[in-house]
Parts: structure tokens; C-alpha cells; sequence
């Protein structure tokens, strides 16, 4: 059981690296007019990472405020997005 929880722990701080570098690139995308790439990487950011993450999360038990400050993040994002 040891070996699963520090694999779930690996993959929680991988997710977390993904999604900072989604969110670097979803960024970028807004501010140079790349509409359709940051749309691609907001899909990417709430459908996928963030979901993953919030499983994993669950599986260990763990109630981070992360999840919410994604959500956030990603909300303020959509905003400029439209």
C-alpha cells in the first residue's frame, strides 16, 4: 500500500506541474489573440488535468484547497477568453 500512496503522491505533484505549464501556455495564448489554442488548453486545463487531479486527491483522502484555486484561476481566465 505504500508503494500506491507515495505513486498517487508522484502523480498529484506531476498534475500540478502540467496544469502550471497549461496555464503558462492558456496565458500567453490570450494575450497574444491565439483565441482557438487558448481554448484548446482550457478544455485541456478543466476537463482533464484538473479532474485527474481532483480524483487522485480524493483517493488519498485529501481535501486541498488547490482544486478551488485552479477553478478560480481558470473562471478569471475564461473571462478574457470570450
Amino acid at each position: 500500500m505504500a508503494k500506491r500512496i507515495k505513486r498517487l503522491e508522484k502523480g498529484i505533484e506531476s498534475l500540478k506541474e502540467e496544469i502550471e505549464k497549461h496555464f503558462l501556455k492558456l496565458e500567453k495564448d490570450i494575450e497574444e489573440g491565439n483565441l482557438e489554442m487558448g481554448r484548446y488548453h482550457f478544455k485541456e486545463l478543466d476537463k482533464s488535468l484538473i479532474f485527474a487531479l481532483e480524483r487522485k486527491l480524493d483517493v488519498l483522502d485529501l481535501n486541498e484547497r488547490i482544486i478551488e484555486e485552479y477553478r478560480n484561476r481558470l473562471n478569471k481566465l475564461k473571462v478574457r477568453l470570450k
